[in-house]
């Protein structure tokens, strides 16, 4: 589809949201840079992104506006402080959170928004800093079907697989079933190639093997090879996957739904976190594993 005549403000330009900015510059938006740490943005403002002081003042610029912030509290402080984007965004303004968050939260995002006649989606991806680099992130998107249409050629800049799941917040909690998925898949990556190497084997070898049969996975293509180089610097980060495991859990309390692969992973993570490893990549976990 055609890009929208419109000019995008992007908040938080860490190690997803920095490529996924960098994509809207490339597919021709004019776009405005928010973030906490200014020199974070720095490459974006070189390439032509537009850095804004506050969120009020992008918020006030923007026709529409992405968010990749850290946790739920940032995304409530942004989106709904004084000083936020609902509070200072003009009516028709669409805005999309991208993080990670609360079901719940975004459906409070959702319903202050309507009140201001501002469009809200939440937008959770999947694909690490791989898929943010090449644009191939997964997109699962929630709220109204003519605002996700609308808004599909802002994210086929982004991603591939975009897809309306539900109603707000029905995209975040399709990503609580992609890290449920995710988190109990990193234990037996890890522990796959912790085996392998104990077993004599050469784990590269091993990989080409298990890769290409029924044990084929996103983390056993994309980080079991940074595990065996012992590359741990972050795709995404230990403490967003512990926030977003506790979110998880949280949910799947509320629905009366035992989730005990969630509960062990969670369990060791938390053991890497004491490690004080929370910022590193989730792959991480092998060297807990590999002792």
């Amino acid at each position: 589809m055609e890009k929208i005549n419109a000019a995008i403000g992007f908040i938080g330009t860490g190690v997803m949201g920095r490529s996924m900015a960098s994509h809207l510059l490339d597919a021709g938006y004019e776009v405005f840079v928010y973030n906490r740490t200014k020199s974070s943005a720095d490459s974006l403002v070189q390439k032509g992104a537009i850095w804004k002081d506050t969120v009020a003042e992008l918020a006030k610029d923007s026709d529409i506006i992405i968010t990749m912030v850290g946790y739920p509290q940032d995304v409530e402080e942004v989106f709904l402080g004084e000083k936020g984007i609902v509070n200072n965004a003009k009516a028709g303004t669409y805005i999309i959170d991208m993080t990670t968050s609360e079901p719940s939260l975004a459906k409070k995002i959702f319903e202050e928004a309507k009140k201001k006649g501002i469009h809200s989606l939440d937008a959770p991806v999947s694909g690490g800093d791989v898929g943010a680099r090449n644009a191939t992130l997964t997109i699962m998107v929630g709220g109204d079907k003519e605002a996700f249409e609308k808004m599909i050629p802002v994210f086929e800049a982004m991603g591939k697989n975009i897809i309306l799941q539900g109603a707000a917040g029905a995209g975040q909690h399709t990503k609580m079933c992609n890290q449920i998925a995710i988190a109990s898949n990193m234990i037996g990556v890890s522990e796959a190639i912790v085996y392998a190497k104990k077993a004599g084997l050469d784990p590269e070898r091993v990989l080409q093997s298990i890769g290409a049969g029924a044990a084929g996975s996103w983390s056993l293509s994309n980080l079991a090879p940074r595990m065996i180089k012992g590359d741990f610097e972050p795709g995404f980060y230990v403490k967003h996957m512990v926030k977003d495991m506790k979110i998880a859990l949280s949910e799947a309390e509320k629905m009366g739904l035992w989730t005990p692969g969630l509960e062990l992973a969670k369990s060791l993570y938390d053991e890497v976190v004491r490690e004080n490893k929370e910022n590193k990549g989730t792959q991480v976990l092998y060297e807990l594993l590999d002792k």
